[in-house]
């Protein structure tokens, strides 16, 4: 029998008690009752990460993630292009990123498509041992914050077998982030099994329009055209990011109050890039 999207989604976030201690729930409102600003921080690669008008069409997730949002929840989107769980804190962002963290806040935390590149001393992690070590440390320092940290294992790529069955592309790292998220009782949303079942349904084909795939011309940033299956267009990102505020929810992170347009189409047109 065939799940329905609402199956899937809640069966890829891993089923853990939402424990709220009576100090958490209050940072979540101002002394009069009314919800105060909470902001969601990314810390994360190039799959999520804010992109520029020279790299558009080319869109992180982060960058759709506050369409499907309910104020009083921002965004704090701290993802950079290249950078694994050890590189984004031997070059002292996770330690920037915490400064600006409130009690109450959110620390989504996405890393594996650079850890994988092993052949980088800068970058390269082993799934079971430093990999899990260093998502320790951003784990340790939200929770410092009195913040509550979030583990999603990593966007999958686009890439499909000879009969068109879309293969998983990240190795142990999806395993082991999920056995950390048990370990450390910390809430898992299971991006790369979203993302992968998302891209079956589509097919090689549908999903074109999703990466950042383009013919020669068709941009001026890529001239010559791009055959990128890593990272995404805005149609992309606004999928991957539909998934992930639907999986805050189904994981009991965020209530149902703090998301909105999760079954609407979200136009394209509202994705813009900044000048660098």
């Amino acid at each position: 029998m065939s799940l329905t999207r609402r199956q899937t989604v809640a069966a890829a976030v891993t089923a853990l008690p939402l424990v709220l201690a009576t100090g958490t729930a209050a940072a979540a409102h101002s002394p009069g009752g009314r919800p105060r600003p909470r902001t969601l921080h990314i810390a994360g690669d190039s799959t999520a990460a804010q992109k520029y008008a020279d790299a558009a069409p080319e869109t992180g997730w982060g960058m759709a993630l506050p369409f499907f949002l309910g104020r009083p929840l921002t965004v704090a989107n701290h993802a950079m292009n290249g950078r694994s769980s050890k590189s984004f804190i031997d070059e002292g962002r996770l330690a920037a990123l915490l400064e600006g963290v409130r009690e109450g806040d959110l620390l989504l935390i996405q890393f594996g498509h650079n850890d994988e590149k092993t052949e980088d001393p800068a970058r390269g992690t082993d799934p079971y041992t430093t990999y899990q070590d260093y998502l320790r440390e951003y784990v340790r320092g939200a929770r410092s914050r009195r913040a509550r940290p979030v583990l999603l294992t990593p966007v999958e790529r686009r890439r499909f077998a000879a009969d068109g069955t879309a293969k998983p592309s990240h190795g142990e790292y999806p395993a082991a982030m999920r056995a950390l998220a048990a370990e450390e009782r910390v809430p898992l949303l299971d991006l790369q099994a979203l993302t992968l079942a998302r891209w079956q349904e589509l097919g090689p084909d549908g999903t074109l329009a999703y990466f950042n795939w383009l013919e020669p011309g068709q941009s001026p940033n890529y001239p010559d055209g791009q055959q990128d299956n890593t990272h995404f267009r805005p149609r992309g990102a606004v999928e991957a990011a539909r998934l992930v505020a639907r999986a805050l929810v189904a994981g009991q992170v965020l209530a149902p109050r703090d998301v909105r347009r999760t079954d609407s189409a979200i136009p394209l047109e509202w994705i813009t890039w900044p000048q660098a």
